[in-house]
């Protein structure tokens, strides 16, 4: 393959990486937004925003559905990250 082919193929693969980042964004927001209502419910019924048995469920069954190429290790940083940002707004 050529080096212009290989810059075309490139400049497509960025473009599809720049979609997928919109796609998540979107995603990312609607969790949050959703957290934030999960939040205010359970303000009304007293119970506390951190839930490490949930937080620990979420995980696992992340893991489980995984089929990679992304490692589960790798796996469990991001949503770790996602999972605090979301309880963090619920405060």
């Amino acid at each position: 393959m050529g080096s212009k082919n290989l810059t075309h193929s490139l400049k497509k693969r960025r473009r599809e990486i720049d979609l997928i980042d919109q796609k998540l964004l979107t995603l990312l927001n609607r969790r949050v937004r959703t957290a934030l209502k999960i939040g205010k419910i359970k303000r009304k019924i007293g119970e506390k925003i951190y839930n490490p048995s949930r937080e620990e469920e979420i995980l696992r069954r992340l893991r489980r559905i995984n089929r990679g190429p992304l490692k589960d290790k790798d796996l469990e940083n991001i949503f770790k990250k996602i999972i605090l940002v979301c309880r963090r707004s619920q405060l």
